[in-house]
């Protein structure tokens, strides 16, 4: 998702609470942060860090003109400080010259762009999903440089499963109901569930699926998880296997949480043979990407009593249509994409966003690199 457009409030620019350096005003002269915050920063986040000073990447220079996408014009004072000698430039108001000049962007990456842009060298994508742009064929052609910002928004996502998981398992939207009615409920109340000694198979065990994994384990829940990158994991999963297992780990699962990137190997891997492989009773949670489950085969399943509820804060189309029959499922929670829509997952993105604009500048390490073939 991307960062949406906010009236920017240095406050909340680079606080990120006691981990960044104190905030600054617009018009501050301070350095910007680096140094011990960054590193605070990259440890807090778990950053991935290249191997590479970026200087060393054939056609790098500091860049002389940034594009930046209009969702982002409120940040526009505060991302200028950290490419002071740059000129960022909103790309709704970039001429034609300054476009083909462009040696960077931040959010931008739309095909008529990337033609246009021969100096190009570097992309920073607002968010952590990054399929749009991997799926540009110049990416790889020009082997451009592409970073994202995972892990940033994991931790907020991550209370959001877990919210859905309580809402579900204790029913909280039927009492809420009821509360409506002033009825007080007890003979005929649905049967609670805990959470504790439940099983959760985390699919996609990567910044937002260990936050879910964390979250899940300090609840006394045995976690399991894949990832395509290798079966290592922290301490509080119990397994890690390969994508290959989903469904044999899927059978021992009360709860799956979808967090998964979305690329051509997971695009449709919650379908038919996957809900027909779940116990009775299971519940299906889905932050990753709407496009990875089959949608007509999501609403069978929990038409047919094979799920005992699911909750989406992604779904195949965006926006779902009104007509869309999910929205009259009564076992279902869906939220319109705002799991990371919270100030701290806002404060650590801007924090990313400018401290690889200043590494850039600089040629050092960035961080958050995207493998563009494997699409994150």
């Amino acid at each position: 998702m991307l960062i949406r457009p906010r009236v920017f409030l240095a406050a909340a620019t680079l606080s990120l609470c006691a981990v960044l350096a104190p905030a600054r005003s617009v018009g501050s002269a301070e350095p910007p942060a680096e140094g011990a915050s960054a590193a605070q920063l990259i440890e807090k986040l778990g950053l991935h860090v290249a191997a590479q000073p970026v200087r060393e990447r054939s056609g790098w220079r500091p860049p002389r003109i940034v594009l930046v996408s209009e969702q982002l014009h409120d940040q526009l004072p505060a991302l200028q400080r950290e490419a002071p000698r740059a000129k960022l430039i909103d790309i709704s108001a970039a001429t034609p010259h300054e476009i083909a000049a462009a040696d960077a962007t931040i959010g931008v990456c739309s095909a008529e762009v990337l033609a246009q842009a021969k100096q190009l060298q570097w992309i920073q994508w607002p968010a952590a999903g990054v399929e749009r742009c991997v799926q540009q064929p110049l990416m790889r052609e020009r082997h451009l440089l592409l970073t994202n910002l995972q892990r940033t928004m994991g931790p907020s996502m991550a209370e959001h499963v877990l919210g859905m998981m309580l809402m579900l398992s204790r029913h909280l939207d039927y009492f809420l109901k009821e509360q409506q009615q002033a009825h007080w409920v007890k003979d005929d109340a649905p049967h609670l569930a805990d959470l504790e000694g439940k099983t959760v198979l985390v699919v996609g065990l990567g910044g937002i699926g260990t936050e879910v994994a964390r979250r899940a384990h300090a609840f006394g829940m045995r976690v399991t998880a894949t990832r395509a990158s290798g079966r290592t994991g922290p301490d509080y999963v119990s397994y890690v296997g390969l994508p290959d297992e989903l469904l044999k780990l899927a059978k021992e699962a009360d709860f799956v949480v979808n967090c998964a990137p979305l690329t051509p190997q997971t695009t449709g891997i919650f379908n038919r043979e996957f809900f027909a492989t779940l116990k009775p009773g299971a519940y299906f949670i889905s932050v990753g990407r709407g496009r990875s489950t089959v949608t007509a085969d999501l609403i069978a399943a929990l038409n047919g009593g094979k799920l005992a509820g699911a909750g989406l804060d992604v779904v195949d189309p965006e926006p779902l249509p009104s007509d869309s029959p999910l929205w009259r499922l009564p076992n279902l929670i869906i939220t319109p994409h705002v799991s990371a829509d919270t100030p701290l997952a806002e404060e650590q993105r801007t924090a990313l966003l400018r401290e690889n604009l200043r590494r850039y500048v600089a040629g050092e390490p960035m961080l958050s690199v995207v493998d563009i073939e494997r699409g994150y």
